[in-house]
């Protein structure tokens, strides 16, 4: 997706890929694209972005060397292999540009919500609910056709998926205060959980719960586009996801009437890559980026609270961005 996307980026050159597997630089050769054998051999051609897009295990030393270059450099979520990894990626960082590729954020759904949120549509939000439905996490064959890695990943479900909705609710909804969390494990093939209820506080008390189960589906016809269900309600209506990107808004003490909304179904999560590739671009020309690393940090210490409140069987209360817990 990542590639695809750059190509598509007018002003922008795709120098080349690096992959270790000679079968995928053959198949890349072949769609014309300069591919190289080592990350180092791809920065000797002189470039402006590093682009990550590889397992956690290997985002330290690739980060690493990409800012050794002074290059800006884009890391694929899960950011490094754990927080503390992370927290030194950013502080080494210094002034050298640092993105999480977080693209859930700029999913057209999610664009659209927040807008129409920021419109009043709905008054006053109360609670909304993610039920995660992709159904992709039955039987012993789970993630082997796309992602095998997943089933050795030891923390899965919030750590490699819930992280993007704890970045999306605080895109929609502000800061979040509080969570309590109830994870388990449905699929006894992988070493991670793959299925929890999470319900945090958010500001103003407002309640948002996600309801994760990658052994369940939902109905849709690509159930990786949205992933899942969305349902936020407020003082004056509602405004409902569905599983094709569809949005619907009910008015208070009304039926649900489908909004307008029309989107682009390219890739990956309604070309969402290439919408978070344009905003880095703009960042980098002098605009206001959103998923700086130092800003992403939040996301990963709410993750660690959510571990922790499930091995507790507690409600916590969060950390905030800019130090302490509410």
């Amino acid at each position: 997706f990542q590639i695809k996307a750059w190509q598509r980026i007018e002003g922008v050159t795709l120098v080349g890929v690096a992959d270790l597997s000679a079968k995928a630089r053959a198949a890349l050769a072949d769609l014309g694209v300069e591919t190289f054998e080592t990350a180092s051999d791809l920065l000797d051609q002189g470039l402006d972005i590093l682009d990550i897009a590889t397992p956690p295990q290997t985002h330290a030393d690739l980060v690493r060397l990409g800012l050794g270059r002074a290059v800006a450099v884009i890391c694929q979520k899960p950011f490094g292999q754990d927080l503390a990894t992370a927290r030194d990626l950013v502080a080494e960082a210094g002034d050298t540009p640092l993105f999480v590729h977080e693209n859930f954020r700029f999913q057209p759904w999610y664009r659209e919500i927040a807008r129409l949120l920021a419109d009043g549509l709905i008054g006053d939000v109360v609670q909304a609910r993610f039920a995660l439905r992709p159904g992709d996490g039955v039987g012993p064959e789970a993630y082997l056709s796309r992602q095998p890695y997943f089933q050795r990943m030891e923390r899965f479900l919030i750590h490699e998926t819930a992280i993007h909705f704890i970045d999306t609710f605080r895109y929609l909804f502000g800061e979040l205060r509080t969570v309590y969390a109830d994870l388990r494990r449905c699929n006894p093939v992988i070493a991670g959980e793959d299925a929890g209820l999470v319900i945090f506080e958010g500001e103003r008390g407002v309640r948002l719960t996600f309801d994760g189960n990658r052994t369940l589906d939902m109905p849709a016809t690509n159930p990786r586009l949205t992933l899942g269900l969305l349902e936020v309600e407020g003082s004056q209506g509602a405004l409902r996801l569905d599983g094709d990107g569809g949005l619907w808004h009910r008015a208070r003490g009304a039926r649900w009437q489908a909004v307008p909304f029309v989107f682009e179904d390219v890739d990956f999560g309604g070309n969402c890559v290439e919408a978070f590739q344009r905003h880095v671009l703009a960042a980098l020309q002098g605009g206001k980026a959103e998923t700086y690393a130092r800003d992403y940090l939040i996301n990963q210490e709410i993750e660690e609270v959510v571990y922790r409140s499930a091995a507790r069987g507690a409600r916590l209360p969060l950390p905030v961005p800019g130090g302490g817990t509410t």
